[in-house]
């Protein structure tokens, strides 16, 4: 498996999986007013296959906003197929860009994409506008049982829609020094509480050393450890009905937990993918990184000079009896309810990301983490041994790990607030070394102020 660029893509990698509107939703909500009615509802009618099949033989130009390196590759297969359609691809910026230049496109009726590349945590904040299209009629759901489960349940709604197709994924686990753990006498820690005893054997063994780091600027991550936590922080029902739950008890203990270890000094909170976190990866100040399936092969760009000393295991777990994790980081392809060719939209992003050779290209070109579950079994993908590993099927580790991510986990109709408001109190106290747990409860309160203000009823979880 190609080593993922440890140059400018290393960054996209990081504004991918944390990117997040920068609109209100306010702003939000009235982009749905212009992006038409084409697309067709959630109550549409299936499509024939006559119908279909008369589409993709129709010379049509279908426009493609992707953040994805590369993914012409992955196109030219899909057009290669279908010689009548062909596919404009525009990389319309990531992060905050990408999406604010949708939500511009959409609230102005017009230059909004066919298709498009959306985070999972990302796609209530467009279907709350009724701006995605739901692919249903277009034969999605018999895709299905082709794509991890958890997965499947992350573009789906709360009535069977299907609003993206999945592209790739992030299960989290935990990459160690090898050399440093032997030299402390440490075993990858199986439980958090072996985790944090080991943190502080560790750090008073070499103080120059910290057992992790959890950066107080990553709110993905800590989403991630809530979802493997088992909580519940947001459910909608409807457009306007949403329980707020940061501040319940399974994220007190999170809270507790990791800002328990931050006041001990015994791990580090500095903000990650900075020249200085990167530094500190190189220099073996950190004995591990709590990240995601996409990590392994970032890392192996961005510490070369620690090859060879670093392997992966699973997170610790809350309940070693019942193995969980979460999920940081992934994509899928969705369709715009502003389309004009919907039924060639809903081909392409069913091709793109189930098509054996196209979805395999993402794992060989763009060393993304696959969703579907025959490149998860692939004896090719599994059975990769990188040296930087130390011959370790890394893959396979996380691939285990994958099955093990509970399905359930939702997100808030307004990432982007939820996030700033994660950064200035919560991630504030881990950099601060104050109260974790009530930085909690005002995140709780400005989250449910925010949603109040944007027209929603906050129940009561």
């Amino acid at each position: 498996m190609p080593r993922f660029n440890a140059g400018p893509s290393r960054m996209s990698r990081r504004l991918f999986l944390t990117a997040a509107g920068a609109a209100s939703l306010s702003a939000a909500l009235s982009a749905c007013g212009g992006s038409g009615d084409s697309g067709g509802s959630s109550s549409a009618k299936p499509v024939g296959q006559a119908d279909i099949d008369k589409a993709m033989k129709t010379p049509t130009e279908l426009t493609f906003w992707t953040w994805v390196p590369d993914i012409k590759q992955e196109v030219a297969l899909f057009e290669k197929k279908y010689p009548a359609i062909k596919v404009k691809v525009v990389n319309a910026g990531q992060g905050v860009a990408h999406y604010t230049k949708l939500r511009t496109a959409l609230k102005a009726g017009k230059g909004a994409p066919d298709a498009v590349q959306i985070e999972y945590q990302a796609i209530p904040t467009f279907t709350i506008t009724d701006s995605l299209l739901d692919l249903r009629p277009y034969g999605a759901s018999e895709l299905k049982d082709e794509f991890v489960d958890w997965t499947w349940g992350q573009v789906s709604g709360s009535d069977g829609e299907v609003w993206a197709i999945p592209q790739d994924t992030g299960p989290m686990g935990m990459l160690y020094r090898q050399d440093i753990f032997d030299d402390h006498g440490i075993e990858p820690p199986k439980t958090w509480d072996e985790f944090a005893a080991a943190s502080r054997e560790l750090h008073k063994a070499n103080p120059k050393i910290y057992m992790t780091n959890l950066a107080a600027n990553e709110a993905a991550a800590w989403h991630g450890l809530l979802w493997q936590a088992g909580a519940k922080p947001y459910a909608t029902s409807g457009k306007s009905d949403l329980s707020i739950s940061v501040d319940d008890a399974v994220s007190k203990k999170l809270a507790a937990y990791w800002g328990g270890l931050a006041k001990e000094g015994v791990i580090g909170v500095e903000p990650d993918f900075t020249d200085a976190w990167f530094s500190a990866l190189n220099k073996g100040k950190y004995a591990t990184w709590i990240t995601a399936a996409w990590g392994p092969v970032f890392l192996a760009g961005s510490a070369k000079s620690t090859a060879g000393k670093w392997r992966a295991a699973p997170l610790p777990q809350w309940d070693a009896s019942a193995p969980s994790s979460g999920n940081w980081g992934g994509s899928t392809t969705a369709v715009t309810r502003a389309t004009k060719n919907p039924i060639a939209a809903a081909q392409f992003a069913q091709f793109l990301n189930s098509d054996p050779a196209s979805a395999k290209l993402f794992t060989t070109k763009q060393s993304f983490f696959p969703a579907t579950k025959a490149l998860l079994a692939d004896s090719a993908f599994a059975g990769d041994a990188p040296a930087f590993y130390g011959g370790q099927k890394v893959n396979q580790v996380f691939a285990d790990v994958s099955d093990t991510v509970t399905p359930s986990f939702q997100w808030p109709p307004f990432l982007d607030q939820a996030v700033t408001d994660w950064t200035e109190t919560v991630g504030k106290s881990l950099a601060r070394k104050t109260d974790t747990v009530a930085a909690l409860d005002q995140w709780q309160k400005r989250l449910t102020t925010y949603a109040k203000s944007q027209g929603f009823t906050v129940k009561a979880p």
